[in-house]
């Protein structure tokens, strides 16, 4: 039975799954390349000679780096794992929710993985405390970009034009569109 769901759309829930995982599915081919170049960078490092050099708060900081660079790896890789895991168990509408929850915790740990690189590199290249300002401003223009502009367009959006009803509420963490 299809149903339009207040969405505009008039689709199975089958099809809305298959539609909805084509998406995340390019979302997580672009974090996935980017992700992936990072974290071998990252692994690369260890094995510069410069690495020696590092004080002992860098080698803190990088050690903490590898360790949410692989966390993010995990949880951005995990939603193809999940779904081949579940193909033909007829379960796709969960494995959307739940990768899309997954794809949320991977681009939280890459904000992370993102910062502690970049007070890393910055540390390493001007050795002062301008590079936790500068780290900081960064941050705050990804936390901008990748989760405050989003969620004010989704606010914004609850509201249909001229009314003030809000829209049907969705209550699975970005599954939906």
């Amino acid at each position: 039975m299809s149903t339009t769901n207040g969405r505009g759309r008039e689709e199975t829930e089958e099809e809305r799954a298959d539609r909805q995982w084509s998406e995340l599915l390019q979302e997580l081919r672009v974090a996935q390349t980017g992700v992936q170049i990072l974290f071998g960078f990252l692994l690369a490092v260890v094995f510069q000679p410069r690495f020696a050099d590092l004080s002992e708060v860098d080698r803190d900081i990088y050690v903490v780096t590898v360790v949410l660079g692989s966390a993010t790896v995990a949880a951005l890789i995990g939603p193809v794992t999940y779904h081949r895991l579940l193909t033909g168990r007829r379960m796709k509408p969960e494995t959307v929710i739940w990768a899309s929850r997954m794809t949320v915790v991977g681009l939280v740990l890459l904000f992370f993985t993102m910062c502690s690189t970049l007070l890393l590199i910055m540390r390493v290249a001007l050795h002062n405390t301008f590079a936790l300002w500068l780290v900081g401003g960064i941050a705050l223009w990804f936390l901008a970009c990748w989760f405050v502009f989003p969620l004010w367009a989704l606010a914004r959006g609850r509201s249909g034009p001229g009314t003030d009803e809000p829209r049907e509420s969705d209550s699975s963490a970005g599954a939906r569109d």
